[in-house]
């Protein structure tokens, strides 16, 4: 993961955590490989059963919207380990 990619990343999440931090949530940057973004809920969203609409409508088209080297943007299950 290119120390660039995450910070462009993360200036895209901190416009979104205030709305997850609200249900006790958050998100957080697991990788980042070849325009893909692995990115794994926190906390209150881990058991939100619109986590995952949130994160199609919301979070992915944060990214892609306005990062243009991302082509995909991955939600793992907690504990998932990328290796």
């Amino acid at each position: 993961m290119k120390e660039k990619e995450l910070k462009e990343v993360e200036e895209i999440l901190e416009r979104i955590r205030p709305a997850l931090k609200e249900h006790h949530g958050d998100l957080k940057v697991v990788d980042i490989r070849e325009g893909e973004v692995y990115l794994q809920f926190e906390g209150g969203c881990t058991d939100c059963p619109i986590a995952d609409v949130s994160v199609k409508n919301v979070v992915d088209m944060a990214i892609k919207g306005n990062l243009s080297w991302v082509k995909r943007v991955e939600i793992l299950q907690p504990k998932y380990q990328i290796g």
